[in-house]
């Protein structure tokens, strides 16, 4: 494994396996400085990581504003940017917004997968990020509107992309069953499914993964650490977003207690893991600073050992 090797995806375009995510630039469970996510930005294009993925739903569109904003240094042709449609940041008297430290205030999200809705979502993501297009954008969370998400959503982006204002077309979920249906009944290009093809669940595996090999679309793995606990199976770790319970918890000690060992920490085959599955081209890694960029990449390029991972398959069957 290395994390500048490019991978080409449905449509054409070349993507490095290792890709940036930019939930912490909105604050996902901790502020983040400025300064920290233009260091972020800077290390990940020195070590050659050009690809950043964001959406109005991180901090309120803050991940988005930021992202541009210290991106700009760069030539646009030097980076690839994805971004998500099908929440609309709109004016609300709320200033709260729970789990998210660097949200934008006197805003709140909603969800609007009609044609109109998707076009506005992007127009506004692309006014945030002072940029004219993006190479990928993706369909978020339609799991309440999947129909209308197909029949409205998806033929407004295909027009956008004869545009030129998008080159790539997917959906992003942490659902199995709803983006099966898109792979099905649309021509998108690549599938994100973030928590669903990890150490600790693999049900991506089942239906999800296969069909997206079948039809040759791509896949990008989020939340290769289930939002947490997978960097570190400690107490009060997040496991999907919220505190684990205990049966997670000690489930994922045991794994990780497996990988030590072997000499490999638990982050490290956390990392590794989805891109051992045929239909997955690359994954996608939120870092808060520039030493997590540089420490996760070191992780992803230790490859494990073959024999580890066939022994570890034998671990998980009687794993309860």
């Amino acid at each position: 494994m290395s994390h500048n090797t490019f991978t080409t995806l449905k449509s054409g375009l070349q993507i490095p396996e290792f890709g940036i995510g930019t939930s912490p630039f909105g604050g996902l469970f901790a502020a983040v400085a400025e300064s920290d996510v233009r260091e972020v930005i800077t290390t990940s294009m020195d070590l050659g990581l050009n690809y950043f993925d964001t959406a109005p739903h991180y901090g309120m569109g803050s991940a988005e504003d930021r992202l541009g904003r210290n991106i700009s240094d760069f030539s646009r042709d030097e980076f690839i940017v994805s971004t998500k449609v099908g929440r609309l940041i709109v004016p609300s008297d709320k200033n709260e917004d729970p789990g998210w430290e660097n949200s934008k205030k006197s805003v709140e999200r909603v969800f609007d997968f009609s044609a109109s809705g998707i076009e506005k979502s992007l127009t506004e993501s692309l006014e945030r990020l002072n940029m004219d297009h993006v190479e990928m954008v993706f369909i978020h969370d339609p799991d309440g509107a999947a129909d209308q998400a197909i029949k409205e959503a998806y033929p407004v982006l295909e027009r956008m992309r004869d545009q030129g204002i998008v080159k790539t077309i997917g959906v992003g979920i942490t659902s199995n069953e709803i983006p099966t249906r898109f792979i099905h009944e649309t021509d998108i290009d690549v599938l994100l499914i973030a928590l669903r093809y990890t150490l600790l669940d693999q049900s991506a595996g089942a239906h999800l993964l296969p069909a997206a090999l079948k039809k040759g679309v791509s896949v990008i793995a989020g939340g290769v650490f289930n939002s947490g606990i997978l960097a570190g199976a400690k107490e009060g770790a997040t496991y999907n977003y919220e505190v684990a319970s205990p049966a997670v918890l000690a489930r994922a000690q045991k794994i990780e207690a497996f990988f030590n060992d072997r000499g490999i920490s638990l982050a490290q085959a956390a990392l590794q893991f989805p891109m051992r599955h045929p239909a997955i081209s690359a994954i996608l890694v939120g870092c808060r600073s520039a030493q997590e960029v540089a420490r996760n990449v070191s992780l992803y390029n230790k490859t494990i050992n073959e024999d580890i991972w066939k022994e570890f398959e034998s671990f998980q069957r009687l794993l309860v």
